[in-house]
């Protein structure tokens, strides 16, 4: 008997409270059907931010190991550091690369996601990966891991659809994501006021107005990327709320994992077009 009762009992999925399986609605916050498979499944529960930022991690190094095997030259080779293990524009462009060119005459629209896991160079996702680690875990700690997930790819979609629009021929980066994070957090700075918040407010500033130097005085950078980013990501927030202002809800979450399977659907259509590239070519 204490075997089945324990058995019957999970932790609601929204509120975390200890509840019967078999219950309707939870009776601490009201989710409906809170032990059904679509609410409380791993992929809801075992969500947390480090192991986002991992997958993330893991995701782009993937991304950009298999561009450089698709077309690795040995100009790739340059003692300069920014060429550095740099894939061809070819490469980049089947596996995802997106802009103007990719968009609007190819209509390639599923580039707006797949080219926040594709970089240029060893130095360019390292200097993202650096700047997504040193900034994820802030957000995700402010606004849950599913609301998280959420700024970060549709920021990504936001800033690059507004770098197409304004002549972007060509772009790829997580920096456009990572730019919403940033943007994501000014906001919860600015809103949230205090002490805590204004040094929040201060610490990220720091790191915009650190972008847009950077943007500025190297060439190539795709500011309208960065600047869209941001401005999704602030926007986001805005809609999205954080966690002291509104809780992260298992529909959050759900809404977050059917993102990250549409994400994971797109770049198994971007890998297979490089393994077509990779046959035809050889």
């Amino acid at each position: 008997m204490v075997s089945s009762k324990k058995n019957n009992s999970l932790l609601c999925p929204n509120c975390r409270k200890l509840i019967s399986r078999s219950v309707d609605t939870c009776p601490y916050c009201g989710l409906s059907h809170p032990g059904s498979f679509l609410k409380s499944n791993p992929l809801i529960k075992g969500t947390t931010t480090s192991g986002i930022l991992r997958l993330l991690l893991m995701i782009n190094v993937g991304m950009f190991i298999l561009a450089v095997l698709l077309d690795f030259q040995p100009s790739m080779m340059s003692i300069s550091p920014f060429g550095f293990l740099s894939p061809s524009s070819r490469s980049l462009l089947v596996l995802g690369a997106t802009g103007s060119y990719p968009l609007f005459e190819l209509h390639h629209w599923w580039s707006l996601v797949a080219a926040s896991f594709l970089h240029g160079s060893f130095l360019h996702i390292l200097f993202n990966m650096v700047a997504l680690y040193q900034i994820g875990p802030m957000v995700g700690q402010e606004f849950g891991t599913g609301r998280m997930i959420l700024i970060y790819l549709f920021s990504g979609i936001g800033g690059f659809l507004l770098s197409a629009i304004m002549g972007v021929t060509l772009t790829i980066g997580a920096s456009a994501a990572v730019c919403g994070l940033i943007g994501a957090m000014l906001y919860y700075g600015k809103h949230r006021g205090g002490t805590y918040g204004r040094a929040v407010f201060s610490q990220i500033g720091g790191w915009a107005l650190g972008l847009a130097l950077f943007g500025f005085i190297v060439p190539g950078i795709n500011n309208w990327g960065h600047g869209g980013g941001m401005a999704a990501g602030f926007l986001l927030a805005m809609i999205l709320g954080y966690k002291e202002r509104t809780r992260e809800t298992v529909y959050h979450k759900l809404f977050a994992v059917c993102c990250m399977i549409g994400c994971a659907l797109i770049l198994c259509w971007s890998s297979f077009n490089g393994l077509l590239y990779l046959l035809a070519t050889r």
